[in-house]
């Protein structure tokens, strides 16, 4: 069986000095091509499908490790569970479809401007920001225009 290259999130756990597991690789490689923002439950289920033998346990103390690493960010989006990205190498924001959960990375200039506008008007240089938006489709028909 050829062993696959290493995956972006598990270079940069070795490039941070951490132990690289089988378990861990698995992981990080299943963060590493997730397009979405999995919860652990997702995680594993992904990563068991790899290595049968990766346990809910484990992957809860692997994502606590990534993130404590400053490898991976966790966000709430309004849905009660922790979901999961690889930090990006740029900043983005994310739109919330609140009736299906779907996560829509955004980045617009325009917000960023203005953010750091606001922080200045106020006496502060912005140093970093969290921007969530939570929506529903406009096609729902209970979406009143303001």
């Amino acid at each position: 069986m050829p062993v696959s290259s290493p995956s972006h999130l598990e270079q940069r756990c070795i490039q941070s000095g951490m132990k690289m597991t089988g378990q861990r690789r698995v992981i990080a490689r299943v963060l590493s091509d997730s397009l979405d923002h999995p919860d652990v439950e997702e995680v594993h289920r992904r990563a068991s499908a790899e290595d049968s033998r990766i346990s809910i346990a484990t992957v809860y103390r692997t994502m606590r490790l990534f993130e404590d690493a400053g490898i991976v960010q966790r966000h709430e989006f309004g849905d009660r569970r922790a979901r999961y990205e690889e930090v990006p190498d740029s900043h983005h924001d994310h739109l919330i479809n609140i009736r299906t959960g779907k996560v829509i990375e955004f980045r617009n200039e325009e917000i960023e401007r203005i953010q750091q506008e606001i922080a200045r008007k106020h006496g502060f240089k912005l140093v970093s920001h969290r921007l969530e938006l939570f929506a529903v489709p406009l096609d729902e028909g209970d979406v009143t225009d303001r």
